[in-house]
């Protein structure tokens, strides 16, 4: 009450700090120890959790919403409402760059070459990792034309294990970047399917006789039905918004570097993945093998 009727002292008919003093039966003492003590307990928790929601929203790469931030909160041992989350980054003006709108880009399978069957439809999801990995090519724009880019995912916890981008899409772009993906497995393939479109460069020979060569399964999407491999689809349209943003590197070199950095240093290690249980695909991995013992 003493802090509404003095929130206007300087107004012309507004009553002096003394009058109000006197009138409540407060000394003037007492008053100014009140208007000058500190926030409140929970004003001074909301300014702690908003300074390490705004850390986390920049570690993120200013792409977490309130349900990923909330979950690195409870990681810290911070358990905060969702709406709170949301008051607190309003108030900081942080805004999550939101994903594109996926518009599909039909594979061009006519080639003549023959095909693996769809090995996927009908069958369970993964329950560990090294049984399915899915692949598929995109590409960037970058100041020397087109950074061409191929992943290999591990579809039970959507980790990146092996990719490769360069200046053009022949086959030796989805070799290497599987090649890339066997080093980091280890050699262990048994069992392994690939999955990927009906494209040329997995249907070619080279590509065909590396998976045989590895004692992998080959399995390809139906023709022209790029929901086939959805988990690639998704991944892509993260990359762009959070890796590019809308930024167009200045070459194919400086594109390679920031996706690397992303792949490595954000995606794999530490990008939540609401399918995962808010977990990462690393701390995913990790926390299966874990239950496996």
């Amino acid at each position: 009450m003493i802090d509404s009727l003095a929130a206007s002292p300087t107004e012309t008919n507004s009553p002096s700090i003394a009058r109000i003093c006197s009138v409540l039966g407060v000394s003037r003492s007492g008053y100014y120890a009140h208007r000058n003590k500190p926030h409140g307990l929970r004003r001074q928790q909301d300014q702690q959790l908003g300074t390490i929601i705004g850390s986390c929203f920049r570690d993120s790469c200013h792409t977490y919403g309130t349900p990923r931030l909330r979950a690195d909160l409870r990681s810290l041992g911070h358990g905060v409402g969702r709406r709170r989350i949301a008051r607190l980054m309003r108030e900081q003006g942080l805004c999550p760059r939101q994903k594109r709108r996926f518009v599909p880009m039909t594979t061009d399978s006519r080639h003549g070459r023959p095909t693996a069957p769809h090995r996927l439809l009908g069958q369970p999801a993964p329950d560990a990792a090294g049984q399915v990995w899915v692949s598929d090519i995109t590409f960037v724009p970058t100041g020397e034309g087109w950074l061409y880019l191929a992943a290999e995912m591990d579809l039970f916890s959507r980790r990146i294990v092996g990719w490769d981008a360069r200046g053009d899409m022949e086959r030796g772009l989805v070799l290497q970047a599987l090649e890339n993906a066997v080093a980091v497995s280890q050699g262990r393939l048994r069992g392994l399917i690939h999955h990927s479109d009906q494209g040329t460069q997995y249907a070619s020979h080279d590509f065909v006789t590396a998976l045989e060569r590895l004692g992998i399964e080959a399995s390809m999407s139906r023709r022209g039905n790029c929901y086939d491999n959805a988990a690639m689809e998704s991944f892509w349209a993260t990359l762009k918004t959070e890796c590019f943003s809308g930024e167009i590197p200045a070459t194919r070199a400086q594109g390679r570097s920031m996706i690397f950095d992303y792949i490595h240093g954000f995606y794999n290690p530490r990008r939540r993945h609401s399918s995962l249980g808010y977990l990462s695909p690393d701390d995913y991995e990790r926390s299966h093998s874990r239950a496996l013992f």
